[in-house]
């Protein structure tokens, strides 16, 4: 297995788009790149529901005596979720300890083969998930998404704060614009702390019905940006 860059996507805050611009990026990244996703939010798990294969199941091979899933391919995106392991209507509630297993068993027993970059969605939250990624599955560059709103900034800061404090090399932030709000915003949160701003995403229909706007031009200003980062 040979992964060249991981990304770990990132917000504090629930509900500002990690999920759908993690599909955006690695749909427009695989017309040219090998792309793999790991959904790492093991309680709300959304990539296999954003590309329509919730029903679908990963084979198991074994190789040298360790069983290993092999990742659903679609959009030529291999991708890993929770989502197709746990039962739809059962959410997982589990302590620190079992989620950070369910994460690490996710990576480490995913046969992702050759990848250019593998994308991390994280759960929102900065708790056991983030020390577990950080510590064991180890991602080059972090990623910040927030909204316009205040609450966003503010828990996107956290996210900020604590992949600092993990010494991961944050790329920038996001701002998804989900209500194209057209109020002009500094976002001097951010930027006083030298965290660069990448882009702004509008909503976009196509995000959520399974069509995957590659020719969006934010989205490959955004993509273009991250590969000359890399």
């Amino acid at each position: 297995m040979s992964i060249k860059k991981i990304i770990a996507v990132a917000s504090a805050k629930g509900g500002v788009g990690k999920s759908t611009i993690t599909a955006a990026l690695a749909s427009y990244l695989s017309k040219s790149m090998k792309i793999g996703i790991l959904d790492a939010d093991i309680y709300g798990p959304n990539q296999h529901i954003l590309f329509n294969v919730a029903n679908s199941k990963p084979n198991i091979t074994n190789i040298d005596g360790k069983k290993l899933f092999i990742p659903i391919t679609v959009n030529n995106i291999k991708l890993n979720s929770m989502g197709f392991i746990l039962d739809e209507d059962k959410a997982a509630v589990w302590r620190g300890p079992m989620l950070s297993g369910a994460i690490r068993q996710l990576m480490q027993s995913t046969l992702w083969g050759e990848l250019d970059i593998l994308f991390i969605d994280m759960p929102p939250g900065t708790g056991d998930a983030y020390l577990t990624v950080v510590s064991e599955i180890k991602p080059d560059h972090a990623l910040l998404i927030t909204t316009p709103s205040k609450l966003s900034i503010q828990d996107t800061l956290k996210s900020f704060s604590t992949f600092s404090k993990l010494n991961t090399n944050i790329i920038g932030f996001i701002v998804n614009n989900i209500f194209r709000q057209t109020e002009k915003i500094e976002y001097t949160e951010f930027l006083e702390r030298s965290v660069n701003f990448i882009g702004g995403v509008n909503f976009e229909k196509d995000f959520h019905d399974f069509q995957f706007n590659t020719q969006s031009i934010e989205i490959e200003f955004i993509a273009n940006y991250l590969i000359k980062k890399l």
